[in-house]
C-alpha cells in the first residue's frame, strides 16, 4: 500500500516506547563517525576528483557565520558572543582566503544551485560585510539558473531595509527564529522577541520577493505550557509562513555550556511535551501544512512539498532541501561539507581556523571516506527520512546487492516494528506507515551499522 507523504497518525504509546537517543540523519554516516584521520590531504583529493570525467554532481554551499550579540540559552550552535564587528570584518576576510585556498581546486565546473547562510546570526554582519562575503563567493562560483540563496535571520537585530538589502544580493529565501512567543519563555531562554518584530521581518521578506519564508519553533522549552503554546500557534499560523519547522528542545548541558543557564525543574514533563507536539502538528495540519517529515511542515504549494510529491526531496545539513542530490562544500568554523563519497568538517575555533589559513593549510580537521557500505546505508535511509519507503528493486540495480540477504539482520529488526504498525515489509517495497512518521528515526536507525557497533558511545537528541 502507498500512502499520501503527509498523512500521520499520532500514537502515543508507540512514541512513548520508543522516544529514545537517536541521529537525526542530516548525514550518514553521522558527523560523530568522522575521524581525525581524514584531513587536509583527502579533502584536496576528493576536491579535485570532482570533474573527473565530467559527471560532475550539482554544486551548494553553506557558510558558517557564528556571530550572536546575545546568547539564547537553548542554543546548540557552535557560536561567538560578542559586539565586536572587528571580529566579523576579519572572520570575513579569512573566508575569502579559505575560498581562494579551496575552491579552485575544483577546476573550471563552479556553476553554485544553493547557498545557505548559517550560524550564529548571519544578519550580525553589516551590510558591508556582508557585500564583501557575497562578493568573495561570486569571484569564486558562477550563480546556475534557478539558483537558490537562503538566509537565517534573527528579526531582534534586523534594520528596517535589511531584507531589502539581501534581496538585491541575490537572497529568495529566509528563516526566522521565533520558538516561542510567550513572553514568560522567552525570559526563561534570554531570548526576548516580539510578535510586531517578526510580523516586520516576514512582511519585509514578502515584500522583497523572497519565494519562501520558513519559520523556526522549539517545544520542550522552561516554562512552556500547553496554552502558551497554543497562543503561540494562533499567531504563527496568521503569520502564514511557507514553512514551518517545529524543533523538539534537546537538554545536553554537559555538552552545551549556554543550557547551564535552563533551570531544569522548569522544563516540561515529557507528558506535557508529547502534548504539545500533539497539538502543534494537529494544528498544523488543520491549517493546511503538510508534514514533510522530521519536523517539517510545508504548504502545498511550496518548493518542499513539490519535490516530496515529485520523490525528489533530499536531506542534507541543513534539513530538507528542494534541491537535486549535491556536493555541499562548508566553509567557516565547524562547517560540515560533502563531496563525493567524503565527508568533511573545519576546525571549531577562531584562532585555529585563522591559523590554519595563515599557513595557507584548508582549515579541515576531521572527516571521512565512506564505504560501499556506507554509501548503501545511505541511500536506504535517505530514502526512508525523505519519502518514507525504499523500493529494495532500485537499491539492488544500483549497488548490485540482494537486499534480502544483505540487510537480513535490518529486516528481521524491521519485523518487530512491523508488529507494532511503524512499517509494513512488501514484496518490493519497504513502507514506513503513518503511525510511524513520527518515529522514521528509528525505522532508520535500524539500517545505521555504525550505532549498532558504537551505541553506548553515543549522544543524541531524543527521537521526539
Amino acid at each position: 500500500m502507498h500512502y499520501p507523504a503527509s498523512e500521520l497518525v499520532i500514537d502515543p504509546v508507540l512514541i512513548h516506547k520508543y522516544d529514545v537517543s537517536g541521529p537525526r540523519y542530516t548525514s550518514y554516516p553521522t558527523a560523530d563517525r568522522f575521524v581525525e584521520a581524514f584531513g587536509e590531504a583527502e579533502l584536496r583529493q576528493w576536491l579535485a576528483k570532482r570533474n573527473i570525467g565530467g559527471i560532475s554532481q550539482p554544486l551548494s554551499v553553506y557558510v558558517h557565520v557564528p556571530f550572536c550579540d546575545t546568547v539564547c540559552y537553548y542554543c546548540a550552535c557552535n557560536k561567538v558572543v560578542t559586539r565586536d564587528h572587528d571580529r566579523s570584518a576579519k572572520y570575513i576576510k579569512y573566508l575569502a582566503k579559505e575560498l581562494a585556498l579551496a575552491v579552485p581546486l575544483l577546476g573550471e565546473d563552479r556553476s553554485l544551485c544553493q547557498l545557505h547562510l548559517g550560524g550564529g546570526t548571519p544578519t550580525f554582519l553589516s551590510r558591508g560585510e556582508m557585500s564583501e562575503l557575497m562578493g568573495a563567493l561570486d569571484r569564486q562560483f558562477r550563480r546556475a539558473d534557478g539558483f537558490e540563496c537562503s538566509i537565517e535571520v534573527d528579526p531582534r537585530r534586523l534594520e528596517p531595509g535589511t531584507l531589502e538589502f539581501l534581496a538585491e544580493l541575490g537572497f529568495n529565501r529566509v528563516s526566522v527564529g521565533v520558538q516561542d512567543f510567550d513572553p514568560k519563555v522567552q525570559k526563561a531562554v534570554h531570548r526576548v522577541q516580539s510578535e510586531d518584530e517578526t510580523r516586520r521581518a516576514i512582511a519585509e521578506a514578502r515584500a522583497n520577493g523572497f519565494r519562501s519564508v520558513n519559520v523556526d519553533l522549539i517545544y520542550g522549552l522552561p516554562k512552556q505550557t500547553l496554552d502558551g503554546f497554543n497562543r503561540t500557534l494562533d499567531k504563527v499560523i496568521a503569520l502564514d509562513p511557507d514553512r514551518i519547522a517545529l524543533y523538539a528542545y534537546a537538554h545536553l548541558p554537559r555538552v552545551f555550556k549556554p543550557q547551564r543557564r535552563i533551570a531544569e525543574a522548569e522544563l516540561p514533563s515529557a507528558e506535557t511535551k508529547l502534548q504539545i507536539m500533539t497539538l502543534a502538528i494537529g494544528r498544523l495540519t488543520r491549517a493546511g501544512y503538510l508534514y514533510i517529515g522530521m519536523d517539517h511542515f510545508a504548504r502545498p504549494d511550496d518548493e518542499l512539498a513539490l519535490a516530496q510529491g515529485r520523490g525528489r526531496l533530499q536531506r542534507n545539513f541543513q534539513g530538507y532541501s528542494t534541491q537535486p542530490e549535491s556536493d555541499m562544500l562548508g566553509f567557516g568554523i565547524s562547517a560540515i561539507g560533502r563531496v563525493g563519497p567524503a565527508y568533511y568538517q573545519n576546525l571549531k575555533s577562531l584562532d585555529e581556523y585563522y591559523a590554519a589559513l595563515e599557513a595557507r593549510r584548508l582549515p579541515v580537521t576531521r572527516g571521512i571516506e565512506l564505504t560501499q557500505d556506507d554509501l548503501v546505508r545511505r541511500a536506504v535511509i535517505q530514502a526512508l527520512m525523505c519519502h518514507f519507503r525504499v523500493s529494495m528493486e532500485s537499491i539492488e540495480l544500483a549497488y548490485l546487492v540482494d537486499f534480502g540477504s544483505y540487510f537480513a539482520a535490518e529486516l528481521a529488526e524491521l519485523r518487530k516494528l512491523a508488529d507494532e504498525g511503524l512499517v509494513e515489509l512488501q514484496p518490493d517495497w519497504i513502507v514506513v506507515t503513518p503511525r510511524g512518521r513520527l518515529l522514521v528515526r528509528i525505522v532508520a536507525m535500524a539500517f545505521d551499522r555504525h550505532l549498532r557497533e558504537r551505541r553506548e558511545h553515543a549522544s543524541y537528541s531524543k527521537v521526539i
